[in-house]
């Protein structure tokens, strides 16, 4: 039993990582086959909507992950491993999302100290 649960936590380990490489990616990706310029086209990258989308993405992962464990804890589901993990998901997007965030904010003060 032990083993096996290690066989999905690695799993699911795995899934988590493959995720938020391609999140890494998937920006750039979309930037660079849309050939958007920073100061021409109606096609350009939106780093504000991608933030926004991001943001959804997690609220998602949230409100799904609390309604699995308010199932489990109202006895209509007994999937409390899958409940556990949908829950640790959610919370490794919202502190991926928060590191995100620390990462602009730095960059943000690193501009507002250059020199004019």
């Amino acid at each position: 039993m032990a083993s096996e649960l290690a066989g999905l936590i690695r799993a699911d380990l795995a899934q988590l990582t493959n995720e938020a490489n391609r999140l890494a990616i998937q920006p750039a990706a979309d930037f660079a086959a849309q050939g958007a310029l920073p100061n021409g086209g109606g096609n350009a990258f939106s780093f504000a909507q991608s933030m926004k989308n991001a943001i959804a993405s997690v609220d998602a992962e949230d409100r799904a992950a609390g309604e699995r464990m308010a199932a489990v804890d109202a006895g209509k589901s007994d999937d409390l491993v899958g409940a556990m993990l949908a829950s640790q998901q959610a919370s490794l997007s919202f502190q991926m999302l928060m590191q995100v965030r620390n990462k602009v904010m730095g960059a943000v003060d690193e501009l507002l100290k250059l020199p004019v």
